[in-house]
């Protein structure tokens, strides 16, 4: 029997803890009878219904805290999701869900490796190489999707793909990847830890199966730049940040940070305090899912279409994060707890930071006739997880800024997925040369931000916003109608901001077009400003790419999310992933294609906006062998949700400083010098 668990959660969205993740196994193993020859994938809290939420913040009772479980019975190759109540100690549902496959858990990665290495016709492939300790090889399990996989291979079994690279030494880790021994397929039973099949198409260049080059970018491996002085941030008051739990304040910002295993980092109740009164924003935003699809036409990479979130568990792979390192200054971490195959906890410390930043200038406004100036800094709320992903290396960034707006953004970097090339083969366009005989194929990252907004506590609807250029001549646009037989477009220069309610799902469904300026607002028709506008949110692209994959391919098949930058959706408590609960493996149609067929209504609705931001990778020997951080990201800005701007009542320095007005003999800049002594 299961000894009681007393609740250790602040909030009912506080993620599960250590206790609780244990427990809830516990409770199944007795229940049901799972253990020995099941795969705990993950356990994380079922979150309760906005329905409970409400009750709750109105003054009643908390939800019950219950765990989702999601477990793999290899034995009898099939997936079960459970919910436990660890109130009541029961299993509250078992569901066994038909033709899925869960995401592949890290233990799996490990055994799957172990298993081809100990497979004698991949052993066979190595060794043709010339490699003789084929100990030094390191295998990569690559999700299997759902095409690309051989005629003999049975596509209902649990699989992986994987591809083989070669270590200087068996000690050595990354630096396997300047050598890969491309050629070599290995399909793998997850299930049962069996090779079922090993492809050898073999090597690009029998003379010089291998690229000649190593890789160096370890410290201690290369030479540092020697005129680099020290740049420290200094906080000597502490942070202007509150904490409490998982509870977080900054400058008029409130929301509750929280985790789960796919997803990584998840912000709940995201809302800006305005006179006295917190008004609510985002009610929860994640990164729902990625796809990563290759261009490549060779066999040994036109298969990769990696989806990091719901095919590996994203948040499984971040890593503990080092003050200095991944953060400068002033430091508060959240551990992650998670849980390992076993269905016991597994805590990584530092999984999130929260951190300041100087971010250059807020405003400014300098008066030529006066001679006054005022400047105010800009700051900004970091809130941050890192996952290592195979080879590549995933920054997520939540910045929060004093005018009440939010960027997430996306940095990439690691290490390129390469292949090997013959000496004379020349892959550009397809692939990119990066050093001799190594080349990178071009490919795109596409990742899918769920927002589930709720601008001043809804009903809300969701408008398209562009520029609109006014013909010459008659028949103007309106509002631009002619006046005394003239148009008001004589000039040619007028334009105006042209907005377009998106009433239904296949209105939604929308492309970025930085040309026309396009942007997203969020309003809420019911609240207004003094302006008598009613109070929003806009969404504003940043950079972005359009997917180049066919439309009747598997990557879009399978990524159907990737088809538009913009869709939105009433809210639906089951529709939470854009490529649906379990992409692993699945022949695609599931998630946002299949929901928006229906066409549903938008206006005055708990509206969720699901934002896809793309990035294309051409790739260049500058990229390696490690990959400077590539930036994207996108924008939450207030529209008509203040009075006035909400960034003019951010003091100056010096009065943040407690110091005496700079610009008056100790060459700060001048704040609000008088004009004239008379």
């Amino acid at each position: 029997m299961v000894s009681e668990v007393t609740s250790v959660a602040d909030h009912p969205l506080d993620p599960l803890a250590p206790v609780e993740i244990e427990a809830g196994y516990e409770i199944l193993a007795d229940e049901r009878g799972v253990g020995e020859g099941s795969l705990c994938i993950k356990i994380e809290l079922a979150e309760p219904s906005k329905e409970a939420l409400a009750a709750y913040d109105q003054g009643g009772d908390a939800p019950d805290r219950r765990a989702r479980i999601v477990l793999r019975d290899g034995a009898e190759r099939r997936t079960i999701e459970a919910v436990v109540s660890l109130e009541d100690e029961a299993v509250v549902s078992w569901e066994r869900v038909e033709d899925a496959q869960p995401s592949i858990a890290i233990e799996e990665f490990l055994a799957c490796e172990a298993a081809v290495k100990a497979n004698a016709e991949w052993q066979a492939a190595v060794e043709r190489r010339g490699v003789e300790n084929t100990d030094r090889a390191m295998v990569d399990p690559w999700s299997a999707g759902h095409e690309f996989v051989p005629e003999d291979v049975d596509r209902s079994k649990r699989l992986a793909h994987g591809l083989t690279f070669l270590r200087p030494s068996e000690e050595d880790g990354d630096e396997g990847y300047a050598k890969p021994l491309t050629g070599i397929h290995a399909f793998v039973d997850l299930d049962r830890m069996e090779v079922l099949n090993v492809v050898d198409y073999g090597p690009p260049d029998e003379d010089e199966p291998l690229p000649p080059e190593s890789m160096a970018y370890r410290e201690g491996d290369v030479d540092f730049r020697d005129d680099l002085t020290a740049y420290n941030v200094d906080q000597p008051d502490g942070p202007s940040w509150r904490v409490d739990g998982h509870k977080l304040e900054w400058q008029g910002w409130h929301m509750r940070v929280g985790w789960t295993q796919r997803e990584g980092l998840v912000l709940y109740d995201i809302g800006y305090e305005d006179d006295g009164e917190v008004r609510s924003i985002v009610d929860r935003a994640s990164c729902a899912e990625m796809s990563v699809p290759y261009g490549a036409v060779d066999a040994n990479d036109r298969f990769k279409n990696a989806m990091d979130v719901g095919e590996y568990n994203i948040g499984r792979l971040a890593k503990s994060l080092t003050n200095g390192c991944d953060c400068l200054g002033h430091m508060h971490y959240w551990d992650a707890v998670m849980n390992t195959a076993d269905g016991e906890a597994n805590v990584l410390e530092n999984a999130i930071c929260l951190h300041e930043e100087d971010n250059g200038t807020l405003w400014e406004r300098s008066d030529w006739r006066t001679g006054t100036d005022e400047v105010r800094r800009r700051r900004r709320l970091v809130v941050s997880f890192v996952a290592a992903v195979g080879n590549y290396d995933y920054i997520f960034n939540w910045y929060f800024y004093q005018d009440a707006s939010m960027e997430v953004e996306v940095r990439l970097t690691g290490i390129d997925s390469v292949s090997a090339v013959g000496p004379d083969d020349d892959p550009s366009g397809y692939a990119e040369l990066v050093a001799p005989q190594l080349a990178g194929p071009i490919h795109q990252h596409f990742f899918n931000f769920r927002l589930d907004t709720n601008v001043d506590d809804g009903p809300n609807s969701l408008s398209r916003v562009e520029n609109q250029p006014v013909p010459t001549g008659p028949g103007g646009l309106e509002p631009m109608s002619e006046v005394d037989g003239r148009t008001h477009n004589p000039g040619g220069n007028a334009f105006y901001a042209k907005r377009e309610t998106l009433s239904s799902e296949s209105e939604a469904k929308d492309l970025v077009d930085p040309l026309k300026g396009r942007y997203w607002q969020i309003v809420n028709p019911t609240e207004t400003n003094r302006l008598g506008e009613p109070t929003g949110y806009r969404l504003v692209p940043g950079n972005n790419v359009e997917a180049a994959v066919q439309p009747d391919s598997s990557v879009m098949e399978r990524s159907g999310f990737i088809r538009y930058h913009l869709w939105a959706t009433p809210y639906r408590e089951d529709e939470r992933y854009p490529a649906g609960r379990y992409p692993n493996q699945h022949p695609g149609g599931a998630g946002l294609p299949a929901w928006t067929e229906a066409d549903r209504n938008l206006e005055e609705e708990d509206l969720v906006c699901w934002y896809t931001l793309g990035v294309n990778h051409v790739t260049r020997p500058e990229d390696w062998p490690i990959l400077p951080v590539q930036v994207y990201s996108f924008r939450l800005q207030p529209v008509n949700f203040f009075e006035e701007s909400p960034a003019i009542d951010v003091p100056p320095q010096h009065a943040i400083e407690n110091q005496d007005v700079p610009g008056h003999g100790d060459g700060g800049c001048h704040e609000g010098a008088d004009a004239d002594d008379d």
